[in-house]
């Protein structure tokens, strides 16, 4: 096992509770598809609020890590597994943005209201009520989960491939130890 420096314990309670959130999010979005009544709607209403809290969670990431940013990839990465390591980081970043500005952007074009834990927050529109755009917006937003789903996977994959068979100590620069000491005083009884 490589000695790998650790993210910093807001960037992996950011990571976790983002990670969660996703793949609820991911999980909410295929039960609304085949979904109807009033089951429906509260799927929506739940997307939705989930959705914007990823939002602001994914600017506060995205703030933290401008601010702190993440360890070094070890130094025996091959030059493509660093490029897409970074490339695929970006992506993720972009989509957490990006995916729940359509929907709201969907949701204003749309003329609906937006509310938030009930009723007790209302979102202004983004976009003027159209619904040819809401029609548009609304197969972005589809497409763009996919992409997330897809990246999803694969950034699990990747991190289990780095955890069961690289052993590189990428994976456990993540994860939560007994001990939030760096890995190379934890690890010598490895």
């Amino acid at each position: 096992m490589k000695n790998v420096e650790s993210f910093t314990l807001p960037s992996r309670i950011l990571h976790w509770v983002m990670a969660v959130m996703i793949l609820a999010m991911l999980l909410i979005g295929v039960f609304m598809a085949s979904t109807v009544g009033s089951g429906y709607y509260r799927l929506v209403a739940l997307h939705r609020s989930v959705g914007i809290a990823i939002l602001v969670l994914a600017m506060l990431r995205l703030g933290n890590r401008l601010h702190t940013p993440p360890p070094p990839l070890p130094e025996d990465f091959p030059p493509v597994m660093k490029i897409g390591a970074h490339a695929s980081h970006i992506l993720l970043y972009v989509l957490m943005i990006v995916l729940p500005l359509v929907g709201w952007g969907m949701l204003s074009a749309g003329g609906y209201p937006i509310p938030l834990w009930g009723q007790s927050v209302l979102l202004p529109p983004i976009l003027p009520h159209n619904p040819m755009l809401w029609a548009e917006l609304r197969s972005v937003h589809t497409l763009l989960a996919f992409l997330l789903f897809g990246l999803v996977l694969a950034h699990i994959a990747a991190a289990l491939f780095h955890g069961l068979i690289r052993r590189d100590g990428v994976l456990r620069s993540m994860v939560f130890r007994k001990s939030l000491d760096p890995i190379s005083q934890e690890s010598h009884g490895d």
